[in-house]
């Protein structure tokens, strides 16, 4: 896939053009990649049993809940990418028999914060379950969930999924975030594959995925504006495709206007990696245009693949948001 020709006046290409050119293509193809795999995310039948491996399971179908239920909420109504969006949404809530199976996860481990985190991501989309939640309410206000021993950028997740859920979170956002790669502002050029995940994760959980802009501090927003556009360079370049997206989806849930020509540097860029199916891997070679209809494995492709559609229709809601604010207006929080 390949961006089009961009739209210029006197002074040069409208800034956003390239980004726009490609990026309807991309959540299309993305999302479609992802609902004609869905049954790469359906749970096995023993996955309640101990030698059930999360991360292979239980994870992937986390994360297409997670991010489709923001695909569904930051596109417009009656597009096609919204009611596919959804639609994967009650997949996966299917799939977690509405949350029966959610509540015997945690029945099973009550020490373990991911069915609260999974679950968290569908209460943020409407679905509840009056059960797992009874339960879950002692449980988080244990003192073994308030000393937790995790990553600082964890430890906002859990933050994040007690809002959603609508309970007071076991501790103060600001002390975590200040603790946290980005929250600390950390020397830009020591930038890496962890540090970059822990810091777009760090922004997810501090947005809510990217659906509350306005919860970005100043200073943080003037750091990634900053170093954002040479991060995302240097993973294109490095063919770490995963990563790429998912800076992207943080250059989108920046407050005020996207950072436009990161977005028109680096979507054509991460669009023509795309495979013709829709798909593309988390990181390394690319695949041949003609490798048929499955070029990765499922497991090498199904994140990434995730990623772009979540950070594209992110990027597209920013673009559009910038729209209707009008040219020179800025929104910018304390």
């Amino acid at each position: 896939m390949s961006a089009t020709a961009t739209r210029e006046t006197s002074q040069g290409p409208v800034p956003g053009t390239a980004a726009r050119a490609v990026l309807p293509g991309v959540l299309r193809a993305s999302l479609g990649w992802i609902d004609a795999h869905r049954s790469g995310f359906a749970l096995p039948g023993d996955v309640l049993e101990p030698h059930a491996e999360v991360n292979t399971t239980l994870k992937p179908l986390g994360e297409l809940a997670q991010l489709c239920a923001t695909v569904r909420l930051v596109t417009e109504p009656g597009a096609p990418e919204h009611r596919t969006a959804g639609e994967l949404v009650d997949f996966a809530w299917h799939e977690v028999a509405s949350g029966d199976l959610l509540l015997e996860l945690l029945r099973a481990e009550p020490y373990a914060t991911y069915p609260y985190e999974i679950y968290a991501a569908f209460a943020g989309y409407g679905l509840r379950h009056e059960g797992f939640e009874r339960l879950a309410r002692p449980l988080t206000a244990s003192r073994a969930w308030a000393h937790a021993e995790q990553h600082p950028n964890r430890q906002l997740g859990l933050v994040n999924s007690q809002r959603r859920v609508g309970v007071t979170p076991y501790t103060d956002a600001g002390t975590v975030l200040s603790r946290t790669w980005l929250g600390g502002l950390a020397e830009p050029w020591m930038f890496e594959g962890p540090a970059g995940y822990a810091l777009t994760h760090t922004v997810y959980h501090l947005t809510d995925w990217g659906r509350m802009p306005e919860r970005m501090p100043e200073k943080l927003d003037a750091y990634l504006r900053a170093w954002l556009p040479a991060w995302t360079d240097g993973c294109l370049e490095c063919g770490q495709w995963d990563l790429t997206g998912e800076l992207l989806a943080v250059a989108a849930a920046l407050p005020g206007p996207p950072p436009l020509d990161l977005l028109d540097t680096a979507w054509p860029g991460l669009a023509g990696a795309q495979h013709p199916t829709g798909c593309l891997p988390e990181n390394g070679p690319l695949a041949a245009e003609d490798s048929g209809p499955d070029p990765y494995p499922f497991v090498d492709c199904y994140h990434s693949t995730l990623v772009t559609a979540f950070a594209s229709a992110l990027s597209l809601a920013a673009l559009r948001r910038r729209d209707e604010a009008g040219p020179g207006r800025e929104r910018r929080t304390a």
